[in-house]
Order: C-alpha cells, then structure tokens, then sequence
C-alpha cells in the first residue's frame, strides 16, 4: 500500500447539514448519502486513514473561532493530524493576528481562503494583507481555484487571478485547491510560468483528472500536484484507490500522494516574526 498526505479533510460536516448551498452540492453535484453531513470522531478518521494508507491529513478551523473538537485532533494524536486555518478576510487585520496567534500555538501549516464565499477574486486589495502574513509566518497558503459545486458565483475562483499575485509576491507559497476544473491548461500554464505555484486536487476524484494534468504529472510537474480527497465528501480510501489506477511514470506517483506535500507544507519553516 502507498503512503499518502491527504490535504483536505472534513471531521464537522454535521455543522452544515442546514447550510442551503451544502445541501445543494450533496444531492444535486456529489449525489451524497448521509454520510456526507456526518461528524466524525477522531477514531473514525484514524480507521479511515488507515484502511487508505495515509499518514497525515489537514483538518480546517476557523482563525477567530477555531472548534475545540478539532483542535482537539491535533492534541490528542500529533503525528497524524495537522491544521489548515481559515480567516476572514472581511475582518482585516483581526482574522490575521488571530491566524498567527493559531499558528504560533497550534500545528497549521496551511492557510486557506475560499473566494465564492465572498465573491471576490484574489487579485483584489483584501486578499493582500494575508499573502504578506503568511510569507511573514512563512506559512503555505492555499486558494481554491476552479468552477465551485455549490450554485454561487465561480468567475471569482479562475486561475488567472493568481498571475499578479504570484508576480508581486514571489516569496509566497501558493497551492491552488479543488482543482481548477474547466481551467486546467491555464492552471498549469501559470504552474510553469511560477515556481512557487501549486495544486492540490482535493473535492475531485482522480480517475476524472484530466489528460492534460496526467501529462504534466509525468513530465514537467511531478513536484507540483497534490493529493487530497475532501473526506467524506469523496473517501480517502475512493481517491487513494483511483490515484493508483492513474497512468503515472515510476515515482510520480509517490510524489502525487506523499512527497510533494511532505516538501512543500512539511519542511522546515523560517518564520519571520520576533521570538
């Protein structure tokens, strides 16, 4: 069995069985059961985790008012279950220092932005301020980019907002998330073009992954693709078992569900704030 790092997965789905948008995605887009809206224990995600082979996984929290429950996670087993902080960057400089308190306190090594949730594209002025504390806290982050499952707007997630960000911030870390479905060629054309730019698959099954993603897997971007699942939403276990169907070379395929994660959000940090 392959070892892997699972970027993206969801342990307090039960805490949108209400939000209308959710709903929409689990019956009109995934076809989910009840599983979809099921709070998971960290036992269950253990057992999960182990039948798929993965090692670690990214839990998200919330920067001003992080779940307890899931913090929990990361306390109760340090060696297999990690953070990715989510601020609102509608609060300015609030949701950042409440980010970097986390961050000083907590295992996060991601942070993550969702932009249909406030329609705005990242290129605009309020995504700014977090790019500069996240090369600061020398913190990976994360923007979903492509065409969303839920019935908001999605022009706001096209890859193409990242050029100037990933111009005017060289030193930022940035990993596109859930793909960048209809968008992939320009995804990877930026991937090229940037070295410091990323993506994870994460909400999307890998045996849809496109051609010309398998392609630049195999060649150019072996260090540049992500795993991850969107538990429960699409198993670990489904994802794991479809990546390994996958027509990869020999060794992109541990680079794909292990070590490019490993590199890039693992490694050491060097943050730049005082002691």
């Amino acid at each position: 069995m392959n070892r892997a790092i699972d970027l993206w997965v969801n342990v307090n789905m039960g805490a949108n069985a209400g939000t209308e948008f959710l709903v929409r995605v689990k019956e009109d887009y995934f076809k989910g059961g009840d599983e979809f809206f099921k709070d998971l224990s960290a036992e269950e995600t253990l057992e999960a985790m182990d039948h798929a082979g993965v090692e670690k996984v990214l839990l998200s929290v919330s920067a001003e008012k992080p779940d307890p429950r899931v913090l929990a996670f990361a306390v109760d087993y340090p060696e297999r279950f990690f953070l990715a902080v989510n601020p609102d960057l509608r609060r300015g400089m609030k949701a950042l220092w409440a980010m970097e308190d986390l961050v000083r306190n907590h295992p996060v090594v991601l942070a993550r932005v969702t932009p249909f949730g406030m329609d705005i594209p990242p290129n605009d002025p309020i995504y700014y301020p977090f790019y500069a504390k996240c090369i600061e806290l020398d913190l990976t982050a994360g923007i979903n980019t492509g065409i969303p499952g839920p019935p908001v707007p999605g022009e706001c997630q096209h890859p193409m907002h990242l050029d100037r960000v990933c111009l005017h911030f060289p030193e930022l870390r940035l990993v596109m998330q859930h793909g960048a479905d209809p968008w992939w060629d320009v995804a990877i054309r930026l991937m090229i073009k940037y070295s410091n730019l990323y993506l994870m698959t994460s909400a999307y099954a890998p045996k849809y992954l496109p051609d010309s993603l398998i392609h630049y897997m195999n060649t150019r971007g072996k260090h540049k693709i992500m795993f991850a699942s969107d538990h429960p939403v699409l198993s670990m276990k489904r994802c794991v078992d479809e990546a390994e169907q996958l027509e990869l070379r020999p060794g992109v395929l541990e680079r794909y569900l292990y070590d490019n994660a490993e590199a890039v959000l693992f490694g050491p940090r060097n943050p730049r704030y005082p002691d």
